[in-house]
């Protein structure tokens, strides 16, 4: 096996964003049904409601934002032509 090179960095980094996305969409996932518990278990107290508004407004906003980000990088792509959702270092024969 050789000696790394530019196809490999850019395999790296591309698995590194794919994978940080996707841990993203999994954590938000996990704060809803989070929040869902603290609406259960709040009993209808004023502060452990305010709590899971609280918690539900975030996460609300992270997805959000999330899918914005996302609709903004094919908006770029329709636009411009060039995929912005693949990573790429150096010219064309080394994108993945």
């Amino acid at each position: 096996m050789g000696a790394a090179g530019i196809e490999q960095l850019n395999q790296l980094f591309a698995r590194i964003i794919n994978l940080s996305v996707g841990i993203a969409f999994i954590a938000v996932l996990i704060m809803l049904i989070v929040t869902g518990i603290k609406y259960l278990t709040s009993g209808g107290e004023a502060k452990p409601l305010a709590s899971a508004n609280n918690a539900l407004t975030w996460t609300l906003l992270g997805l959000i934002f999330l899918v914005i980000i996302w609709l903004v990088l094919l908006l770029i792509k329709a636009f411009t032509g060039v995929d912005v959702t693949k990573f790429c270092i150096g010219f064309a024969p080394y994108c993945l």
